[in-house]
Order: structure tokens, then sequence, then C-alpha cells
């Protein structure tokens, strides 16, 4: 399915994957020519929770940081600072 101008809210992004790791998977994502590319807001989920790993997410385009296990609040706030 083609992807729509508009149609995700934001991406919460694992930093763990198999074949690219969430920092490569958001440089391409900010890279693309899709119009929704550099808008969307990314949050970096992970369990690497130290000052470097939340530097590496910023550095890498992601707008923000949420440490495993996730705290609801933390959760809910995130993402309400994101969606203004």
């Amino acid at each position: 399915e083609e992807i729509r101008n508009g149609k995700f809210d934001f991406v919460l992004m694992d930093l763990k994957m198999p074949v690219m790791d969430g920092y490569e998977a958001t440089k391409h994502l900010r890279a693309s020519s899709h119009p929704d590319a550099k808008r969307v807001p990314v949050i970096a989920m992970t369990a690497n929770a130290f000052k470097e790993d939340v530097e590496n997410a910023l550095a890498a385009g992601m707008n923000g940081h949420l440490a495993k296990p996730i705290e609801v609040e933390i959760f809910y706030k995130t993402l309400v600072s994101m969606l203004r």
C-alpha cells in the first residue's frame, strides 16, 4: 500500500532490528523524498537509556527517546508533546 501524506502521527522506532537498526532506519526515513519524511515525529523505544543513547537517537534524526520498560505516564506525555 502506498503511504499517503499525513497517514502517520508518529513512529515508535525500535533500535534493535535484524536488518537495519533504528538509527539507520531513521536516517533513511529523513533522507526520503516522501512529503512526511521530515515532518513525522520519530521516538526511539529501547532498553538502552544512557545519555549517549539519547544523544545518538537525536543525532540520527529522532525527536525523542523512551526507555524500556515503558512508564505509561512518560509515554503519554511524550506522545502529547510530539503531537503539538
